[in-house]
């Protein structure tokens, strides 16, 4: 051998020589962090949206909402915490059904004794609670968990266009 590479003029120039000696070396690459976020702020940012079905396509109305619940639109967002907001939806009488979905369209419940199942079709459930047209297609996009159903008790839905939820001050918005 004829020395050390500072001497040889290597490559590395005695670069290692110069290096304080910060218990790693200086040639692997630090990986990046993940973000997780914590209990106590994700549950504190709770903001409230109105969303306006009037004249509305069902499915659009439902997917906005779902997403605004499970707090997806966020940075922040974490699968097992509820990081969503609040949302009302106004006007869910008037929302619009594509295609023959209303005479063909059921909903069904179920009591749980044998021959408890009870059917509908969309337009005798659209006459009788309008706002559950818009319940179902919204709690059937959310998780099926207690995290899930913590999720869908932020969902207000109101058949006319009054809500009594001005003192949260929300904000309106558009779906396309």
């Amino acid at each position: 051998m004829k020395g050390s590479p500072a001497q040889t003029g290597s490559l590395y120039n005695g670069f290692f020589d110069r290096v304080p000696s910060a218990g790693r070396c200086p040639r692997v690459k630090r990986r990046m962090s993940t973000f997780m976020a914590s209990a106590q702020p994700a549950g504190t940012s709770g903001r409230w949206h109105v969303i306006d079905a009037g004249g509305q396509v069902l499915g659009r109305i439902a997917t906005t909402a779902a997403r605004l619940l499970q707090g997806k639109h966020k940075p922040t967002y974490t699968p097992f915490l509820d990081t969503g907001d609040f949302v009302i939806i106004i006007n869910a009488a008037s929302v619009k059904l594509t295609g023959a979905k209303e005479d063909q369209k059921i909903y069904r419940q179920h009591s749980g004794y044998e021959g408890g199942l009870r059917e509908e079709r969309a337009r005798l459930v659209r006459q009788k609670a309008p706002e559950r047209l818009v319940e179902d297609a919204v709690h059937g996009m959310l998780p099926k968990t207690k995290l899930g159903a913590a999720m869908y008790r932020k969902l207000k839905v109101y058949a006319g266009p009054d809500h009594p939820h001005a003192a949260q001050k929300p904000t309106k918005l558009e779906v396309a």
